[in-house]
């Protein structure tokens, strides 16, 4: 051996890119064979910004200015360039900060509703010719026939539930759970009829309040609300779970 020393250098570096055209960073990949020119060629897809209007700061990985690229000629594996570096390009085109990214400043198509209804080939047209959805005369009034009914089931069944129940709780896909009723009547969280339950282990999901409105008291995880027709009332006697003997 001659005693000689190689040094290997990766032939790409992976560098973030910022500019006075936008407030985004992003990061990108370049071969470090290539002339600043080049890479100014590159950048112009990228930033926005003409490449012959760059000019061009390195910025080590820890956001410190090393120096300007301003050789076009040279070789951007001949700065300091390492992965993780910033590379920062300023825009002397003239164009404004945030030009490119700022979508208030972009002209928008607008339609009136009444122009917007005389077109013959919009998806408002289609879905009337179609009948689909809210234009499905039938289909519309069987929902809400549907939703009446569902509403008055639900208001049937909270008249027969009074404060104080002790009840049965069946939720589709949830395990059954005994409880005592705290909250019969509308709610702000959602619409309809509810039953507000203090379990009596604590599978519930909150300590009666709900959205900042507190419908009833307990303990938190043991409180929950369930649709009337869920809650089935009676003599459902509080397990004993034998803590006495432990």
């Amino acid at each position: 051996m001659d005693g000689s020393v190689t040094v290997v250098t990766n032939p790409t570096v992976s560098v973030r890119m910022t500019s006075t055209l936008s407030s985004f960073e992003v990061n990108r990949r370049f071969n470090r064979g290539i002339t600043i020119a080049d890479f100014k060629g590159k950048l112009e897809m990228v930033i926005g910004t003409p490449a012959s209007c760059m000019d061009l700061q390195l910025f080590s990985t820890d956001d410190t200015f090393l120096q300007k690229l301003d050789d076009n000629n040279a070789l951007l594996g001949s700065y300091a360039v390492d992965d993780d570096c910033r590379i920062h390009v300023i825009d002397r085109s003239g164009a404004q900060t945030g030009e490119f990214s700022d979508l208030s400043k972009v002209e928008k198509f607008e339609l009136s509703d009444d122009a917007y209804e005389q077109r013959s080939e919009s998806m408002r047209t289609f879905m009337k010719k179609k009948r689909v959805g809210q234009y499905n005369e039938e289909e519309t009034a069987k929902k809400e026939a549907d939703l009446a009914a569902r509403e008055a089931e639900e208001e049937t069944a909270a008249a027969a539930i009074t404060l104080g129940n002790r009840c049965q709780v069946k939720v589709a896909g949830q395990p059954t759970k005994l409880g005592t009723v705290m909250y019969v009547g509308t709610t702000d969280f959602k619409p309809g009829y509810w039953v507000g339950l203090k379990y009596d282990e604590p599978l519930g999901k909150h300590n009666g309040t709900v959205g900042g409105r507190q419908y009833f008291k307990c303990e938190n995880k043991y409180g929950a609300f369930a649709r009337p027709t869920c809650v089935t009332v009676g003599d459902f006697q509080e397990e004993d779970y034998g803590l006495d003997e432990i």
